[in-house]
């Protein structure tokens, strides 16, 4: 389980991390900028997590690879952003991806530490959601969880699977990868189709 969790946490960093440089590319910041934005996308809703379930001090400020691989990301942004803006909506995909990776870690480490399967769940979407909300921030942008289609409705979704597996006894490994395809499936789908949630006035 913790070398699952490692893993999966690692790959989520880098890829959410890829998402906030990215992001931060266009909006044209300095090299500086666009590193502290992809360390920010890439490890606030995994801090938030550690913090809330007591896993301190959180894995994000007390493990080198997590800075590491972050600051990787941020760089190669920075360096190959054209190529990347080849890419078919680059920042999209791996915010995506990040969101579905973070959403199944989240609710695996919350069952790791005892919570129950709900809570885990909602745990999930927080990690999920937290670093594109502290992205977007800092970019003075509405925050896209709040606007978007079916953002933290995925996340919550691929968490759900992960905490129903756990509950029916099914091995972490398949729960985790069914739970993060359904997340980045439903996103990507809704990105594409363009579904919404009901919005206010409409």
């Amino acid at each position: 389980m913790n070398t699952l969790l490692l893993a999966l946490d690692l790959v989520g960093t880098f890829v959410f991390a890829l998402a906030g440089a990215t992001a931060g590319v266009r909006r044209q910041l300095d090299i500086f900028g666009v590193a502290v934005l992809s360390f920010a996308t890439a490890c606030s809703g995994g801090i938030a997590r550690d913090v809330l379930i007591g896993a301190v001090p959180p894995a994000a400020l007390s493990d080198w690879r997590y800075v590491a691989a972050s600051l990787l990301a941020g760089i190669l942004a920075f360096r190959w952003h054209s190529l990347i803006d080849r890419m078919h909506s680059p920042v999209r995909v791996f915010d995506a991806a990040g969101l579905a990776l973070f959403a199944v870690t989240g609710t695996l480490k919350a069952l790791a530490f005892g919570l129950h399967p709900a809570m885990a769940a909602l745990l999930g979407m927080l990690t999920g959601i937290g670093g594109g909300m502290v992205r977007d921030v800092l970019l003075a942008q509405v925050p896209v969880v709040l606007r978007s289609d079916l953002y933290a409705v995925a996340a919550l979704a691929g968490a759900a699977v992960v905490a129903i597996g756990s509950q029916a006894g099914l091995s972490p490994a398949v729960t985790a990868t069914a739970g993060a395809l359904l997340c980045f499936a439903l996103r990507m789908i809704a990105i594409r189709r363009d579904w919404q949630l009901p919005r206010a006035g409409k």
